[in-house]
């Protein structure tokens, strides 16, 4: 046991812990916000946007992550040679992988959202006069935030337990710093326990922290449907099987 506090408080499983952290946490910025573009498109009335954005989001759900990561790391740099530069780390590849393949399924928990607003709030804001823009940013986005909150929660706890993948591409994350101890102690239960400790600790905060903020937006949101007695029924998040 003495190995496991060892690893419990090492440098590199700390470093590792906050390289998933900020890996995680850039991935799910760039995925909300091209999530939110492919949302658009699906939901848009020309065809040929509506046909890129489903082509978009059967790419990427169809195909296992690990794939496109491999994909960007090793493949992207003979395809462009500008991602053959020194600026291409593992840490970006990571970035690039995960943002993309978790837009598609962002995008799919926004327009969830968007679709829960009542079409009358539209009606509403054209005859105030406002455009379909002010519309989308003044009227909708704001009541389909209460929609989209749980799941995207759920999101960033999925995403977290899968930069574990980016360990394959040399990125030194926790699981990359656990298998490194125990490959030079060949001692795999306190490695890897320590490893596991990490994920329950940082997962359980950041449910707290999601629970907390749920229950914060639910209370200025959804207080006058509770007391009317109505539920709020929240969007259930999707599945990962096709990862």
């Amino acid at each position: 046991m003495h190995l496991f506090w060892q690893a419990l408080s090492s440098g590199p499983y700390w470093r590792g812990a906050l390289t998933a952290l900020e890996l995680t946490a850039a991935s799910l910025s760039s995925a909300i916000i091209i999530g939110f573009v492919v949302a658009l498109g699906v939901l848009s009335t020309r065809r040929w946007v509506r046909s890129f954005a489903w082509i978009y989001n059967w790419l990427f759900r169809a195909t296992p992550t690990l794939l496109q990561l491999f994909f960007i790391w090793y493949a992207l740099p003979q395809i462009w040679s500008g991602f053959a530069a020194s600026w291409f780390t593992p840490f970006m590849a990571a970035w690039i992988a995960l943002s993309l393949n978790e837009a598609a399924y962002m995008s799919e928990i926004i327009r969830a959202g968007l679709l829960s607003v009542d079409a009358g709030q539209e009606l509403a804001g054209r005859a105030l006069g406002m455009s379909r823009r002010q519309i989308l940013r003044k009227v909708v986005v704001p009541q389909a935030v209460r929609i989209v909150i749980p799941p995207t929660g759920n999101e960033f706890i999925t995403l977290l337990k899968l930069t574990s993948l980016a360990s394959v591409i040399s990125l030194h994350e926790l699981l990359t710093a656990a298998n490194e101890l125990a490959s030079a102690t060949f001692r795999y239960n306190e490695t890897l326990l320590a490893a596991l400790v990490y994920y329950l600790a940082i997962v359980s905060v950041l449910m707290v922290v999601q629970a907390r903020l749920e229950r914060r937006f639910t209370w200025t949101s959804g207080g006058r449907r509770r007391r009317a007695g109505v539920t709020p029924s929240p969007v259930p998040a999707l599945s990962h099987d096709a990862r």
